[in-house]
């Protein structure tokens, strides 16, 4: 399962809260049924990946132990259990979405703001064994099957990195120049117009502008 994870990904805690020694933890509960065993989840099935059987919920409803790092109302911080590096965790939302695109802006909102925190003391606490100095991290989301996603219920990874890892394959092939050329201008294009269809239903709906005028 991890060869699996890491080769379709190279191919393409509150604030005020002090962070302890990681203890094997059971958190509070959330609103998601549950069904998953372990295999299931290793094996990817679809049947893990709906609400009834999402692994992720029985986590947060205290089914399943992991190790917590942090928690709060909203979202909930654990480490993989197949990392990719040493400190490699999720920020998970309590309540179950299926992607980011279900996910509300706010959910997203909260979740990312903890990014700061959080990451910080990861590579705090993986510079107090030095072998394992990180110093960097990767901050990770696999948004549908196609990009990686295998857990179905939203999900950042943050994935602590240090010099010359080579952790991903992706990062040893050569770039190449956005050509400014007729087919990039007309793909901007299309995407300020998905934008604008995007905005103005918003607006329709009484949510208000989120476009700014350049």
């Amino acid at each position: 399962m991890e060869a699996r994870r890491l080769a379709i990904i190279c191919s393409h805690i509150r604030p005020g809260s002090v962070l302890g020694p990681t203890q094997l933890a059971l958190v509070s509960r959330s609103n998601c049924d549950s069904g998953l065993n372990s295999k299931q989840w290793l094996s990817g099935s679809d049947e893990g990946n709906s609400e009834n059987g999402c692994v992720f919920c029985k986590i947060i409803r205290g089914e399943s132990p992991a190790f917590k790092l942090y928690e709060d109302d909203v979202c909930l911080c654990i480490l993989d259990t197949s990392p990719l590096s040493r400190g490699h965790s999720l920020i998970i939302p309590k309540s179950h979405f299926s992607s980011l695109k279900a996910t509300p802006p706010d959910v997203v909102a909260a979740m990312c703001s903890k990014v700061p925190f959080i990451s910080s003391a990861i590579m705090k606490a993986t510079d107090s064994v030095r072998s394992n100095y990180a110093d960097s991290f990767n901050l990770l989301v696999n948004n549908g099957r196609a990009a990686g996603q295998v857990i179905f219920h939203t999900h950042i990874h943050i994935i602590p990195r240090k010099a010359l890892d080579c952790l991903w394959a992706s990062e040893s092939l050569r770039r190449r120049p956005l050509n400014s050329d007729q087919e990039a201008s007309r793909l901007a294009d299309h995407v300020r117009e998905q934008l604008s269809i995007s905005d103005n239903s918003k607006i329709s709906k009484g949510e208000g502008s989120s476009l700014t005028e350049n």
